[in-house]
């Protein structure tokens, strides 16, 4: 049974001796805006071009849109808009003639109402403006905009994003954010893959960590977050007397700046947090402010890889 949009079980990807993704289990739930991350070598890439049917796993089996892939490439396609490694443009078209172009290659596509489609998509991701001129003149930015109009011709089921704001100044993430955002409310489950956490973070209602080409976790953006304790952050006017109670009491990898001490707190319930606080009230350190900060999708990545993240990844 079938219930994810995206589906896969034991799904494996060997080349020779190396194997690039290790008996992937992930299960992306329909209207969800699902984050896709790993560090560069992680696997995220062959598992994707597993998913579009481009490359056959060595064993286990992937399900787009309840139907398995690659053999059943031609029925699911037409529903799944994708931009994978940027868009291929041809350079010597305008960029309202390369989304013609890509419209009539849809044998799904009619003719009769392709114009309005082009045009609608160029709208919808800010290039209106710019649709007569050549791609080859356009920024790596306007790029990565044509290839999600190119992805937007058609009312889609599943769009498979392969870091869609790369290139884009901050407000053309801002906007990318807000479309996809606008997309997943239509009822279209969108898989996102990208290096940049907070972007992640702010747009995703799912998350998946890989590493080494294997699944870590898989959950909501908000259980991730509340599997990883924040880190403890006292304010006050004696960090360096703060500091020393917080290292007498358990707190470790402690940070002090000039009113402000950070740390990993030990592993206590909040009635232990509050004797801390207590601790620090006893040693006459002024304390202005005291609690856990939450801990971000970086915090989480971080502690479940032990790696930092390559933004080649």
């Amino acid at each position: 049974m079938i219930s994810g949009v995206i589906e896969t079980r034991a799904l494996t990807k060997r080349y020779g001796a190396q194997t690039a993704v290790d008996r992937l289990d992930l299960t992306v739930p329909p209207g969800s805006v699902f984050g896709f991350l790993g560090p560069n070598g992680s696997g995220k890439t062959t598992t994707i071009r597993m998913l579009m049917g481009l490359i056959e796993p060595t064993s286990g089996s992937a399900h787009l849109l309840g139907h398995r892939m690659p053999r059943a490439t031609p029925t699911v396609l037409p529903h799944v808009g994708a931009l994978i490694e940027g868009p291929a443009l041809y350079g010597f078209l305008s960029g309202r003639d390369n989304l013609l172009r890509y419209d009539a290659a849809d044998p799904t596509a009619d003719p009769r109402t392709r114009r309005t489609r082009v045009a609608a998509a160029l709208d919808r991701v800010g290039l209106s403006s710019a649709a007569a001129k050549k791609a080859k003149a356009y920024s790596l930015g306007m790029k990565q905009r044509l290839g999600l109009a190119a992805a937007l011709l058609q009312p889609r089921r599943l769009l498979v994003l392969d870091e869609p704001t790369n290139g884009l100044d901050p407000q053309g993430m801002r906007e990318i954010r807000t479309l996809v955002r606008e997309l997943a409310d239509d009822g279209t489950t969108v898989f996102l893959s990208s290096h940049l956490l907070d972007e992640i973070e702010q747009v995703c209602t799912h998350a998946a960590v890989m590493a080494r080409g294997r699944l870590i976790t898989q959950g909501t953006v908000a259980e991730l977050a509340a599997s990883t304790r924040g880190r403890l952050t006292v304010t006050t006017p004696d960090p360096a007397d703060a500091a020393r109670v917080l290292k007498d009491h358990g707190v470790s990898d402690l940070t002090v700046t000039a009113d402000r001490v950070t740390g990993d707190p030990p592993p206590t319930d909040l009635t232990d947090l509050a004797e801390l606080n207590a601790a620090l009230v006893r040693a006459e350190v002024r304390v202005r402010g005291f609690g856990l900060e939450r801990a971000s999708l970086e915090d989480v990545f971080v502690e479940l890889t032990g790696e930092g993240f390559d933004v080649a990844g």
